[in-house]
């Protein structure tokens, strides 16, 4: 005769695996959001992204976000009260791999998928969707150290000091320097990716009457165009990536020679996607998965015609015209632009 407490757990858990399973048909999860850079255009598309594609998945009924400007410790705080209000998966980009370990440890332990979108970080537990950032650093000082016959002076300006984003691209930037021996870095800053912040770095550089062939960002591009326009300084080569403005100036600007290398902000609604494939028991094959660049340079006809095909100057100079992965998101741009989330 079978035991009936055994029977009465079993037909408990069934019961338990069918309210699941009903939850998330009906659009109740509850998706946590954890981010922590704010008044950054690209940041900015990030989480629109992820309230458009946890509307248009259907499956998600609430979003709980703590979007703020903050440091490694202010986002563990805010990974903790994420984990307090017992949300069904943290979608985060970290602002320091390490220092928010142990929240993300918590975070897995109490039963919440953790996704890091844009960023990896050394919890093992966390999945990860990000763009490929060694291989957009690479690809964009490639082209500029080529554009310039393998010899000059270039400004290498950089994202945020500790985030792995900038770190990975700093992997990819120094290995096109060492292809390139003749080519020497004149000016190294962090902008902490803000767009202000980055204008005025450099024309504190070009004040310094220092000779400069030609500029890599991380993604503050346009307002360095900008800069060197305003201030009359020749234009030299510019790389940066696939923003509505910086796009927009390479097809545009008479003179300038540039190349934008893709960095969609919709990563963060891939990583809504590949959350909600997790709490229905659809694994990922890997652990990690990686979005490639593309890039596109106004020095060819192809490159042209990439530049004039992803142009749209209804969006944001600051967005990404990559407003949307295929496989990885659904919503439409409206969706997007309106910047709504479930019960918004």
């Amino acid at each position: 005769m079978p035991n009936m407490r055994n029977v009465k757990l079993l037909l408990a858990g069934v019961a338990l695996m069918a309210s699941a399973a009903a939850a998330g048909a009906q659009g109740t999860f509850t998706i946590g959001v954890s981010n922590t850079v704010q008044g950054n255009g690209w940041r900015e598309e990030m989480i629109c992204a992820i309230k458009a594609q946890a509307l248009a998945s259907g499956k998600v009924a609430k979003l709980n976000i703590a979007h703020r400007n903050t440091d490694a410790a202010g986002q563990l705080e805010d990974i903790r009260n994420l984990i307090s209000a017992k949300v069904n998966a943290i979608v985060v980009n970290p602002a320091d791999p390490a220092g928010i370990k142990d929240a993300l440890a918590e975070a897995t332990k109490a039963g919440i998928v953790v996704v890091a979108v844009d960023q990896t970080v050394t919890e093992p537990t966390a999945y990860i969707i990000s763009n490929n950032q060694e291989e957009y650093a690479y690809l964009g000082a490639k082209w500029l150290f080529q554009t310039l016959g393998g010899k000059g002076d270039v400004v290498y300006m950089r994202g945020a000091a500790g985030a792995s984003a900038d770190s990975d691209r700093d992997k990819g930037f120094k290995k096109a320097l060492a292809e390139f021996p003749d080519i020497k870095v004149v000016h190294e800053v962090f902008t902490g990716w803000q767009q202000d912040q980055g204008k005025q770095q450099i024309l504190d550089f070009i004040a310094t009457g220092t000779p400069f062939n030609g500029i890599w960002t991380s993604g503050i591009d346009n307002v360095i165009v900008d800069a060197l326009t305003e201030s009359q300084t020749p234009l030299v080569p510019v790389v940066g990536a696939d923003n509505a403005g910086f796009v927009g100036q390479l097809n545009s600007v008479e003179g300038l020679k540039g190349a934008a290398v893709t960095n969609p902000g919709s990563i963060g609604g891939a990583g809504v996607t590949l959350a909600l494939q997790i709490l229905e028991g659809k694994k990922p094959a890997q652990q990690t998965v990686l979005v490639e660049p593309q890039l596109w340079e106004n020095t060819t006809d192809d490159g042209k015609a990439k530049l004039k095909a992803a142009a749209d100057p209804s969006l944001s100079p600051e967005w990404p015209v990559s407003i949307s992965i295929p496989d990885w998101t659904t919503y439409t741009k409206e969706q997007i632009v309106a910047c709504k989330g479930p019960g918004e």
